[in-house]
C-alpha cells in the first residue's frame, strides 16, 4: 500500500479526485499527464484498493474508495496513538513549568 502511494503522480491523481469523481480524460487535462500514463496510474490504485470505477457512456469515472485507505489506517493508529502519549506529556510537563 505505501509502494502505491509513494508514487508522486498517484498522490495528485488521489487529490483530484477527493475533489470530485473524475473520467480518465478530466485527469489527463487537470494533471498534465498524457492519457497511457493516467491509465497505468489508475490501474494500480484501483488493484490496491484506492479507487474504483464506474462506465458512463463511454467514459470511465473513478472515484476514491474507503477500502485501500482503512489498511493504511488501521497500520498508522498504533503509531498515533504513541504521538498522542508524548504530546498529551509533553503538554503536561509544559503546564507545570508555567505554574512555576
Amino acid at each position: 500500500m505505501f509502494a502505491v502511494l509513494a508514487e508522486p503522480t498517484r498522490r495528485r491523481i488521489l487529490d483530484e479526485l477527493r475533489r470530485a469523481e473524475c473520467s480518465v480524460n478530466a485527469l489527463v487535462g487537470t494533471l498534465g499527464v498524457n492519457q497511457p500514463t493516467v491509465s497505468k496510474h489508475l490501474k494500480v490504485l484501483r488493484e490496491a484498493g484506492f479507487v474504483s470505477c464506474r462506465t458512463s457512456a463511454q467514459q470511465r469515472i473513478y472515484r476514491i474508495e474507503s477500502t485501500g485507505f482503512a489498511a493504511v489506517e488501521s497500520w498508522l493508529a498504533p503509531y498515533l496513538r504513541m504521538w498522542n502519549r508524548h504530546l498529551d506529556a509533553l503538554e503536561r510537563h509544559l503546564d507545570t513549568v508555567e505554574e512555576t
